[in-house]
């Protein structure tokens, strides 16, 4: 499980999460962070329910935002302050 970010606010019915940090570097050179924004990566929250799907990445290329878009049974609003996480 790795932490993707934290959800900073809803709109347009969906969760929109700052990104943490791109740090660790793997064999391909590409950032382990990095494949965790990527489009289609699902977002699960703590008990390890699924929350969504990440639909698009924008921002700062070196600590972007991501939209997810949310699964039928999640309340958005109560989703703001949470962490996710990338199954």
């Amino acid at each position: 499980m790795k932490r993707i970010g934290t959800v900073v606010r809803t709109s347009q019915g969906l969760a929109v999460l700052r990104a943490d940090a791109t740090e660790t570097s793997t064999d391909d050179g590409a950032a382990e962070d990095e494949r965790s924004h990527r489009i289609g990566t699902t977002a699960i929250d703590d008990s390890l329910a699924e929350v969504g799907r990440v639909v698009d990445v924008f921002g700062p290329v070196d600590r972007p935002y991501l939209a997810v878009t949310p699964d039928d049974d999640v309340h958005l609003p109560s989703l703001v302050g949470s962490t996710l996480y990338a199954r």
